[in-house]
């Protein structure tokens, strides 16, 4: 009802979500946002407060805003491949960076609602599952694991700290997706989990040596600042 069960080129099931499942991820998507608003008319600060400093934590609708063109703006990116595996994993245009905005200019809880969200929109843009639970670790976990760059959100040169941590906990993940599902397309003579760490961190770290490199131009790291200013005024 909610996906199909597709036989790939390869001769592998693969499950593709159906309108009705598509649209069930929209919903999901919009519940999330939704929740994420309610909560912040509810709990936010009144007109005229300081957001940061009496309500650490609370998110804006204004905030919110950011974090969904964050979530559209990475998935952009995450479509520009500069170079893509055949059995999944991509270096992309900075999209990973984009996602760990949220996180860095809001907190933990941003940064693991925009992590999900993009999860569940790349689920529904960009469908590679071999099994269900794959599926969670490959979607919601390993890309929500991007939120984890709201762990160094107030901290010095926390976009860089929080940028490492995030990939970090999205390549264990992948490792584990790797490992677990995907162990029989090791290469000849690699056992499961050695092919997984090398496989995943081959376009997981090649993006973001080139980002973190990026990072730490001066322009681009007054910029991203006076961006994260702006968002929390």
């Amino acid at each position: 009802m909610f996906y199909d069960v597709v036989v790939n080129e390869w001769g592998e099931n693969t499950y593709v979500p159906t309108t009705l499942g598509s649209v069930l991820l929209v919903v999901l998507i919009l519940a999330l946002l939704g929740g994420a608003v309610a909560f912040a008319r509810v709990h936010g600060p009144k007109k005229g407060e300081d957001s940061s400093a009496k309500h650490p934590g609370k998110l804006t609708v204004k905030q919110l805003v950011f974090c969904a063109m964050a979530i559209a703006l990475g998935t952009v990116l995450s479509n520009i491949k500069l170079f893509s595996f055949p059995w999944g994993g991509s270096v992309t245009l900075l999209s990973m960076l984009v996602i760990c905005l949220p996180g860095y200019f809001f907190g933990l809880g941003a940064g693991l609602l925009a992590g999900v969200a993009y999860g569940v929109l790349q689920l529904l843009i960009d469908p590679y599952v071999l099994y269900p639970m794959q599926l969670v670790v490959d979607y919601l976990l390993a890309f929500g694991a991007l939120g984890l760059s709201g762990l160094f959100s107030r901290g010095k040169n926390g976009l860089i700290k929080g940028y490492i941590a995030a990939v970090l906990g999205r390549y264990v993940f992948a490792v584990i997706s790797g490992w677990i599902f995907f162990g029989a397309y090791a290469w000849e003579g690699w056992a499961p989990l050695p092919y997984s760490l090398a496989y995943n961190a081959i376009y997981i770290f090649a993006e973001a040596t080139v980002t973190v490199i990026i990072l730490l131009l001066p322009p681009v790291k007054k910029a991203l600042g006076s961006v994260k200013k702006m968002a929390l005024e």
